[in-house]
This record gives structure tokens, sequence and C-alpha cells, in this order.
């Protein structure tokens, strides 16, 4: 899959909303690229896992609402491929680390 610029946003409970950008293959790696860069942002709240993140993606525009535990949920997911396996592995390991 090709690199999509992707912009990632969320409010937090006092209603600020933050936002990153991202370049990523799927969905699923634009968020979790974009909670390692909140988790190492000192003004910005943690992502708890029900916490709603809107996913704009450019070219084509899209946009997507999708909570971190959704993604998480997928990662621990089993799956038969090798490639998609060896993905969830990497952004486990991202998620781990941030």
């Amino acid at each position: 899959m090709a690199l999509r610029a992707c912009t990632i946003s969320f409010k937090d409970a006092r209603g600020i909303r933050h936002g990153v950008e991202v370049e990523a293959e799927s969905l699923y790696e634009a968020v979790v690229l974009a909670v390692r860069c909140f988790r190492s942002d000192p003004w910005i709240e943690q992502v708890a896992p029900g916490t709603l993140l809107d996913v704009e993606v450019r070219e084509p525009c899209t946009t997507h609402v999708i909570t971190l535990q959704h993604v998480e949920r997928w990662i621990a997911s089993s799956t038969p491929n090798p490639l998609e396996a060896s993905k969830k592995a990497k952004l486990k390991l991202i998620l781990v680390q941030g």
C-alpha cells in the first residue's frame, strides 16, 4: 500500500481538540502513529481506549471516526496472512513503546 497523509485528532475531557499529521499505509497504522505522538506530548492528556479519534485522509479525501480500543482489538486479533501479522506486530510494538 502507498503512504497517505492523514490528520488524526481528538477532543480531550476539557473540550480541547488536539491533532497530529502522520503518513501511514492504513487507518490502523495512522491511529497508532498518532497515539504515539499524542503520548509523547506533555501538553496532551492520555488517549483513553474509548476516545473517539477523527482520521482525515487526504487524496482521496476521506474521514473516519474510530476508537483506540477498536484498533487495539484489531491488533490483538489473529490472522492467517503473514504480512498482516507482521504489520500488527509492528504496530503493537509502537503502542507499547509509545
